[in-house]
């Protein structure tokens, strides 16, 4: 099985984070995640293309604001929280919080109902 390549916490570096996070549809996987981690890249409902919405993915990786492995044939997604607050303190709370004040929402969305 195929498994991707991550940046380990050390290498982690601010300006590649910030610049993952500046493109909306990013940081919005990315709140979601935050809100909702672990999920599936097909999830997260996006106004892109698949192959656009790879792309994110694959940005939010290569910078080390996510995790992704297989899981059967899905690819799941979690964000690298205690990663990023280790080397970051602060930041991430920071941004999702007013990601989520922008979107008027004061508390976290609704948790989908199990499909179990």
């Amino acid at each position: 099985m195929r498994t991707f390549k991550h940046p380990d916490r050390q290498s982690l570096t601010l300006d590649a984070v910030l610049s993952a996070l500046a493109d909306p549809v990013r940081r919005f996987i990315g709140w979601r995640l935050w809100e909702l981690s672990p999920r599936g890249c097909a999830e997260i409902e996006l106004p892109v293309s698949k192959s656009t919405a790879t792309h994110h993915y694959r940005v939010l990786r290569e910078a080390g604001v996510i995790w992704q492995h297989y899981q059967g044939t899905a690819i799941m997604n979690v964000l690298r929280v205690e990663d990023l607050e280790s080397r970051f303190p602060g930041l991430i709370e920071a941004i999702f919080s007013a990601e989520r004040d922008a979107r008027g929402t004061s508390t976290a969305p609704a948790r989908p109902a199990s499909t179990s």
